[in-house]
């Protein structure tokens, strides 16, 4: 009996070596094949890969072009809202400063316009009243200063005795 179990053993090794023979052998050819084909189709494959890759290259270019456009505009119509939400805050602290009775640069600043114009209306009615009330005197007639004129005696005073 030790004689039949072997032979069994000797062919399902067989069978089996045979085949693993035979796979190695589909997968040569196999091989053989496509290095047959790759050195006949190769240059047509190759530029057909590259058409293919310019082809996707203008699409990537187009999608990048298309999505730098919609970030514009998304960021356009955010600035736009960062804008109202800015001029709202504004409003609003400025209506709080206002009942506080905090005056505002607008209002100070109006405020020295009309200061400015208050200050050169009062300049030409001054320059027009020394105008007009001032007597123009002729040329000749100019008083004699103190200094030409002789000392009166006796005007002067003495000093008091301690």
């Amino acid at each position: 009996m030790a004689r039949k179990t072997s032979s069994r053993r000797r062919s399902a090794g067989n069978e089996t070596a045979q085949a693993v023979r035979d796979s190695a052998q589909k997968i040569w050819l196999a091989g053989l094949g496509a290095f047959e084909r790759a050195k006949t189709e190769g240059p047509k494959m190759f530029e057909s890969l590259v058409e293919q890759g310019r082809s996707m290259g203008a699409r990537a270019v187009g999608a990048a072009d298309e999505a730098m456009k919609n970030m514009r505009e998304a960021s356009s119509a955010a600035g736009g809202k960062w804008d109202k939400l800015e001029q709202v805050f504004e409003d609003r602290v400025s209506k709080s400063l206002g009942r506080l009775g905090v005056v505002t640069g607008r209002e100070v600043e109006s405020l020295s316009k009309q200061v400015a114009q208050l200050n050169e209306t009062v300049r030409g009615l001054m320059a027009s009243n020394r105008g007009a009330a001032a007597p123009k005197r002729a040329a000749g007639s100019r008083k004699k200063s103190a200094a030409k004129r002789p000392a009166k005696k006796g005007t002067s005073r003495k000093k008091a005795a301690p």
